[in-house]
């Protein structure tokens, strides 16, 4: 029995470390054990006597167990306690420290706020005696010009401005130097804010085209018998065949620049052929369309690629080939949007804009020029309504639509656009110009120059691009000229429309006379 009890005992799991009993208790529940057990084992004593020493011996090597994990418990628990006195210890060194230097820096700035302190002081020390002296100043100069000290101020501040004008155009001169300077340094980041000038908003066109002929006499076999060529010729070409007394030419007149380059291909080939009858004519003028489509078509297509364009539609390329035969001042339009396309890409990639976006909007800025007289509205409209047909993204119509101020400029894109336009419009040599619109041109920036008070004389030189104006001197003094010169210039921009940049030049001269007698 006190066998299975000890069996028991050892096989049951041991308890924590924490709750292990003492020797003392583990003897005390042995012996209640064995006293149970004594009347059970006196019939059979010797046998019992073994067990009993045995449990004795099983029992022993218990408590010795128990007070090995007992003392293992207890070093376990002593080196938890070592270890927190020693983190505790860190931790309030620590803390000290960081008093240390918040005491440290709580001294700094009390020493700063002390020095602060001294300088405010001086200063208001300062400022009260100048303001002292200024008030002596002006009691002195008061009792001396017997003025109240309101009119002495005014006089002294008239004093000082007269003898610091000669120095404030000077500092302005300067700073204007020095503006222009800076303006250039900083090109690249502020070219698309600020240079937002075009060359004109409307153009003129050339609407005839000449046919050289070898020999009069072919003006004859052109008209035909009771004037039968010419009909059919006008009636297929769409354009008006001007035969006139005008040797060796022949005027093709027409407001769409496409059908005048037919009619005049096909007067061309009829004229090299040498049978000029109505059905020939046909034959002629339709073989004409088909090559001169062609060659729109490849015109448009070498353009795109040359610019790396390969998503346009095929219908929009054509039209972009149309441009070839649209001019505005004697310029090609398609020469004039490659030629925009490029110097965007270059103003993009310095600005760090989107090239993609920005080279197909300066493309397309002026498609609606390719059938403008075929459809009513101007060619921004028109041009707005052809991307939208051709699903182009609306990022590049609006950076196209805002080429001529019609709309807002919404992006850095649309800014680019306006100036590679404005730059490829008004290069020396791009553009021509009606002898008419120059002499106006003339005139009204002489007009308008002339209206400012003080001028005297007013010239236009360099073919418009220099206004010199000649002032009255005793009207209009140095800082006012220059003054002057600025406002001429931004009432020429508001009003006028011009290619390129207009120079304006005021000119100050004081003459002096003496006559000695």
């Amino acid at each position: 029995m006190f066998g299975k009890l000890f069996s028991f005992f050892r096989k049951s799991p041991k308890p924590q470390a924490r709750h292990f009993e003492e020797p003392v208790e583990v003897e005390q529940k042995f012996q209640r054990h064995e006293s149970k057990a004594k009347p059970q084992r006196e019939p059979r004593q010797q046998p019992v006597d073994q067990n009993d020493k045995q449990a004795r011996n099983e029992a022993a090597e218990i408590i010795m167990e128990a007070k090995q994990e007992a003392i293992e418990i207890r070093r376990r628990v002593d080196e938890d306690t070592h270890q927190e006195k020693q983190r505790l210890a860190q931790l309030e060194e620590r803390v000290i420290q960081r008093e240390e230097r918040i005491a440290v820096k709580l001294d700094e700035m009390e020493a700063k706020a002390r020095r602060l302190q001294e300088k405010i002081k001086a200063v208001q020390e300062k400022e009260a005696s100048v303001d002292q002296l200024h008030a002596e100043e002006l009691q002195k100069l008061s009792e001396v010009a017997q003025l109240s000290p309101v009119e002495a101020e005014k006089k002294v501040l008239f004093i000082a401005e007269e003898r610091t004008k000669a120095e404030l155009v000077r500092r302005m001169r300067k700073l204007e130097e020095v503006g222009r300077d800076e303006w250039e340094k900083r090109a690249n980041n502020l070219l698309a804010q600020v240079v937002q000038r075009y060359a004109a908003s409307q153009v003129s066109e050339t609407t005839t085209s000449v046919v050289h002929l070898a020999d009069d006499t072919l003006k004859g076999r052109i008209i035909g018998k009771e004037g039968r060529n010419i009909k059919v010729l006008e009636n297929i070409t769409g354009c008006e065949i001007l035969v006139d007394e005008t040797p060796g030419t022949i005027v093709v007149s027409g407001f769409s620049p496409l059908r005048r380059q037919i009619a005049k291909v096909s007067i061309e080939r009829l004229i090299e052929d040498g049978r000029i009858q109505p059905a020939r004519i046909e034959e002629v003028v339709t073989k004409a369309k088909k090559d001169i489509a062609k060659n729109v078509m490849e015109a448009g297509e070498e353009v795109v690629y040359d610019l790396g364009i390969t998503d346009f539609h095929p219908n929009l390329v054509q039209l972009i080939g149309r441009l070839k035969f649209r001019t505005s001042y004697g310029q090609s339009i398609l020469q004039h949007s490659w030629e925009a396309a490029r110097i965007a890409t270059m103003l993009c990639e310095e600005l760090g804009g989107d090239v993609n976006i920005t080279k197909r909007a300066t493309l397309l800025h002026d498609i609606g020029k390719a059938v403008d007289h075929e459809v009513e509205g101007n060619h921004v409209e028109i041009g707005i309504n052809i991307m939208k047909k051709f699903s182009i993204p609306e990022a590049i119509i609006k950076a196209a639509a805002a080429h001529h101020d019609s709309y807002p400029f919404e992006t850095m894109e649309a800014l680019i656009v306006q100036v590679a336009d404005a730059i490829s419009a008004s290069r020396p040599g791009a553009r021509r110009e009606s002898y008419e619109l120059y002499v106006k041109r003339m005139e009204d920036l002489e007009r308008l120059a002339q209206a400012f008070d003080g001028v005297q004389k007013v010239y236009a030189i360099s073919a418009g691009r220099e206004v010199r104006v000649f002032v009255q001197p005793e009207k209009v003094d140095d800082l006012s000229a220059i003054k002057l010169a600025q406002d001429i210039a931004a009432k020429i921009e508001q009003e006028l429309e011009y290619p390129g940049d207009v120079k304006v030049n005021v000119v100050r001269e004081l003459r002096a006379e003496a006559i000695a007698k």
